[in-house]
């Protein structure tokens, strides 16, 4: 519990438009699915949105907030080509589609900013980006 208070936290820490992307991808991967429960693809999401937030809060516990943190997204990998795949179904309702299509979009562009902060980390930019209380 303590490290998913010092996660958010970290993330309150963050200037306002990271809090905003956020919010942003914790609304459409984690509450916007419930919308959606009885579909396959909201379960996929809320699935992989537990599995990611897991893998981060065991990073955080062990390295802090640290650009390697987006590993936790890489889960979004197939989950994006598989709903990329779905967009071609003709049965899908149209909110059920748009909520896909704006998932597609917003996670893309969330792993294109985790793959480079991984790739950083990885260079050798491994201090924290963010402390608690900053």
């Amino acid at each position: 519990m303590h490290s998913m208070l010092g996660f958010m936290l970290s993330i309150w820490s963050m200037p306002w438009y990271w809090r905003v992307w956020v919010g942003l991808l914790m609304l459409v991967n984690g509450v916007m699915p419930f919308l959606f429960l009885e579909t396959i693809e909201a379960k996929v999401v809320l699935i992989l949105f537990m599995l990611a937030a897991m893998t981060q809060m065991i990073i955080f516990h062990s390295k802090g907030f640290v650009r390697l943190l987006g590993i936790g997204h890489f889960y979004w990998f197939p989950m994006l080509g598989w709903l990329f795949l779905r967009l071609s179904d003709e049965q899908t309702p149209e909110t059920l589609l748009n909520w896909v299509i704006g998932l597609i979009i917003l996670n893309t562009v969330s792993l294109l900013i985790d793959v480079v902060d991984v790739a950083r980390y990885w260079r050798g930019e491994r201090l924290p980006t963010i402390s608690p209380g900053d």
